[in-house]
């Protein structure tokens, strides 16, 4: 009986995350905002490939905010700042994910003093890691995962939710694939094979590899 009402509960935080994230999404689409959802583990390459984009539409004279979501820490919020986008960072304490409720409050808060309607883009950093985020959407257009060859090329069999809810993975740092004897065919098969609708994308950003298909996911 007990565990049972722990799965209900489970399920019901769930079900709210999702009606609220729909919420956001509503709000976002509203102002024409395109919003990504970006997910990957410490290291992988998050904020180098986030910090590329945001310069990219920075040229183009598009309006950038940034969530950056973190345990404690402003380490990314620090490198966010040092470019031309509006930084929000987003610790979340415990929780190792983000989620659409705290989306939604600093959504509303943008909008009421009037810089929501101004931005072009909304990109949600998540917290690093593989497994937490996956089950809350935040009312993104996209959600993409993004590993690193450093972390082994079995990273995503070993954590197949993930990769069978997003819509783009991207695997990072591939000009060092031999020297830690990965195999990034690999984990493009391997993301295929549970998820055959994701778009993936090999990268680099030492050596400018995959790079301009990285961009073009924004636009």
């Amino acid at each position: 009986m007990h565990k049972t009402s722990e799965i209900d509960i489970e399920k019901d935080i769930i079900k709210e995350n999702s009606i609220i994230a729909n919420d956001n999404s509503k709000l976002l689409k509203k102002y024409g905002i395109k919003s990504y959802n970006v997910m990957g583990a410490i290291g992988s390459g998050k904020t180098s490939l986030i910090e590329i984009a945001i310069d990219a539409l920075v040229k183009k004279g598009k309006k950038i905010g940034v969530i950056a979501g973190d345990v404690v820490a402003e380490y990314d919020s620090n490198r966010f700042r040092k470019h031309q986008c509006l930084v929000i960072p987003l610790n979340t304490g415990k929780e190792c994910h983000l989620d659409a409720f705290l989306i939604s409050h600093e959504l509303e808060d943008l909008e009421e003093r009037g810089i929501l309607q101004d931005l072009d883009y909304f990109i949600m950093e998540n917290v690093g890691n593989l497994i937490c985020p996956s089950d809350f959407t935040l009312g993104e257009d996209k959600r993409i995962v993004i590993v690193s060859v450093s972390e082994g090329d079995d990273i995503v069999l070993k954590h197949p939710i993930i990769f069978r809810f997003s819509d783009i993975c991207i695997i990072n740092k591939i000009d060092i694939a031999e020297a830690v004897d990965a195999n990034p065919e690999k984990m493009e098969r391997d993301c295929l094979s549970l998820n055959p609708k994701i778009k993936i994308i090999k990268t680099s950003v030492k050596k400018n590899i995959g790079i301009s298909e990285w961009l073009d996911i924004f636009g």
